[in-house]
């Protein structure tokens, strides 16, 4: 948004220039109609861009809960012969792990587009939630069971 701000900016500021250096009304507003079609140009390249930004984020960010998904019911798996105290502490933290996953996965499903400043902190912030998620899939699936 900020980007496609300081181009409308630089669009209008230019607009202005031109409007004065114009010899003729009827330059003065063609020159405006040329610099508002660019405007808005630039304006929808800078919303695609975004939109594609949010649907690339949200398609890796599946990826990294299918991921996530899949080493837990592996780890289950490897769990299965373990001793019935182990297998009861390792099930609680799977249950856990599962829910935030579930949590994270309802999250960016949910998020509705509000524009790109609140996208990028969102963004920030979600990254961060996956992050310590993948640390603790990965602090319990490459434990070993007792």
């Amino acid at each position: 948004m900020k980007k496609s701000f300081a181009a409308i900016t630089a669009s209008v500021l230019l607009t202005s220039a031109i409007i004065i250096s114009c010899s003729t009304p009827a330059e003065r507003v063609v020159n405006a109609q040329n610099n508002v079609t660019e405007a808005n140009k630039n304006l929808e390249k800078a919303n695609g861009e975004y939109l594609a930004d949010i649907k690339n984020y949200r398609k890796e960010t599946a990826d990294k809960i299918a991921v996530n998904e899949k080493n837990l019911a592996e780890f289950k798996a490897r769990i299965e012969h373990e001793k019935k105290d182990a297998k009861a502490d390792y099930k609680k933290k799977i249950a856990e792990l599962e829910q935030k996953n579930s949590d994270m996965k309802k999250k960016i499903d949910d998020y509705q587009v509000e524009g790109k400043e609140k996208w990028e902190i969102f963004k920030t912030e979600f990254s961060h939630s996956m992050d310590e998620l993948g640390k603790s899939f990965k602090d319990i699936t490459t434990s070993k069971p007792k």
